[in-house]
């Protein structure tokens, strides 16, 4: 399986780290080594002092395809969860600098936090999923789906035009505003429409 994590996908994020609105999907990887385990604590790596949280609403593909038609794209997936993509803010900034890839500084080791799933029936719609996170019971990241620039259903058709969409492969779908450094000892906390959806210590 495959990690497909989309970026800049919320204006009020875009904003925040003074980057520009891109005229399409900025799209990177993470492999499946970037999982963190179940029940396992996030441990900050020792190449960075500046690791942010950034929550955002997944998908996870449940059918092969190809150059999907943003229409069918429901038909692909039906399961909606929650998960951190933790990023080395102070490496990535360096990249960046450099016209570099993200990778270090977003696929590294236990850097996507994947939680519960539910299933897509029992949300009223894709496009206004309330979605938050809580560091050591403070609300530090809130968002709607319905402030994606690009809705679950576009990313789908986008990345199948470069990526072949397989069984288990999980999307990404970008984070919102209030990201922010972690320290040991937090307890950083997801929740999909007030019910939580995963709970993890930081070391």
């Amino acid at each position: 399986m495959k990690i497909i994590c989309i970026g800049r996908n919320y204006t009020k994020h875009i904003e925040e780290l003074q980057n520009e609105r891109p005229d399409e999907p900025v799209v990177f990887l993470k492999p499946d080594s970037a999982i963190l385990l179940k029940q396992h604590p996030f441990v900050i790596p020792e190449f960075s002092d500046d690791i942010h949280h950034e929550v955002e609403i997944i998908v996870r593909i449940n059918k092969v395809g190809k150059y999907i038609d943003a229409k069918f794209a429901p038909n692909y997936y039906d399961e909606i969860g929650l998960g951190i993509d933790f990023t080395a803010r102070d490496l990535q900034a360096k990249l960046k600098e450099k016209g570099l890839p993200w990778e270090k500084a977003k696929a590294f080791d236990g850097s996507a936090v994947i939680g519960n799933f539910l299933s897509k029936k029992d949300l009223s719609s894709t496009e206004n999923i309330n979605f938050e996170l809580k560091s050591n019971g403070i609300t530090v990241q809130k968002g709607n789906t319905s402030h994606m620039l690009w809705k679950i259903d576009e990313l789908i058709a986008y990345v199948s035009q470069f990526f072949t969409l397989k069984i288990g492969d999980i999307i990404f779908t970008g984070t919102p505003e209030g990201v922010a450094r972690v320290k040991p000892n937090d307890i950083l906390e997801g929740f999909i429409e007030d019910k939580k959806n995963f709970r993890i210590q930081v070391k």
